[in-house]
């Protein structure tokens, strides 16, 4: 039994750059829309392409919220690389969402907030922009929401997070993987993020899950999902499509719609109790 349309959750994807979390969580949205849900789609990541997954076309490259410097100076007081200057910690963002982000073929909107930049520090008027606009499409918006973010959480405050309804920490199967999985669990339970799903993507072996697994087990990571290693992803990567709209029946596509039927299981059953 799936959820109504109009009841939204707030799932965010993490993980270490090349393991799939930006492939997996735009596929994930897609599925959630043709499911029939209202999704907003919000891409935190420095090096933002949530909107290839999504099946968007563009003529020129999609500005991030955090490069906007009209935007954040006139939400915050002060311009971009300002420094030692004052400005509003609480800027006003709740049009931002509506007004900023772009509709996909399915539906989805989008909404490319970035990262700003590590030399700028944490106290500049981008990072005060992001943490108001994460706040505010966590704890406000009413659809569900998709985060593809950073493996390190970093614009998630605890009041923030207590509003993700699941953290999905994607892996690979490598020994690094898992450490900087390990690192994402030990800063959602700092945070307080009750309900944490390590994905295993890229799966090429049941040998390789019973070792992973094991590996995984043993950092007290627990996997929920598995995904297969494709080789349909990477030539639909070569031709420039999302592989959704490539190969909807290709083993990935598969794997993370098994997964979303698994969440909204979940979900219904603990909002049912």
């Amino acid at each position: 039994m799936e959820l109504s349309v109009e009841r939204g959750f707030k799932i965010a994807v993490c993980g270490k750059g090349g393991v799939g979390k930006t492939l997996i969580a735009g596929t994930l949205a897609r599925l959630l829309a043709r499911r029939g849900f209202r999704v907003l789609a919000i891409d935190v990541d420095s090096n933002p392409n949530l909107h290839s997954v999504l099946g968007v076309k563009l003529d020129t490259p999609l500005k991030p919220i955090v490069d906007n410097e009209l935007l954040v100076e006139e939400r915050t007081g002060a311009r971009p690389g300002d420094l030692g200057v004052f400005f509003t910690l609480n800027p006003r963002v709740d049009d931002i969402p509506d007004k900023y982000s772009i509709v996909s073929p399915d539906g989805i909107k989008l909404l490319v907030i970035g990262m700003p930049r590590a030399r700028l520090g944490c106290m500049c008027p981008q990072n005060a922009i992001v943490r108001a606009l994460v706040d505010h499409i966590v704890l406000d918006r009413s659809e569900v929401v998709i985060l593809d973010m950073e493996a390190g959480l970093e614009h998630f405050g605890r009041g923030t997070a207590r509003g993700v309804d699941y953290l999905l920490i994607v892996m690979e199967p490598t020994l690094k993987s898992l450490e900087t999985a390990k690192r994402s669990l030990f800063l959602a339970r700092e945070l307080g993020i009750s309900r944490v799903w390590c994905v295993l993507n890229k799966v090429r072996s049941s040998e390789e899950v019973d070792y992973i697994v094991k590996k995984a087990l043993d950092l007290e990571l627990h996997v929920k999902a598995l995904i297969p290693y494709d080789t349909n992803v990477e030539t639909a990567e070569l031709l420039g499509v999302s592989i959704l709209d490539y190969n909807k029946n290709s083993p990935f596509v598969l794997a993370v719609d098994k997964l979303c039927h698994y969440l909204l299981n979940d979900w219904y059953r603990n909002i049912s109790h």
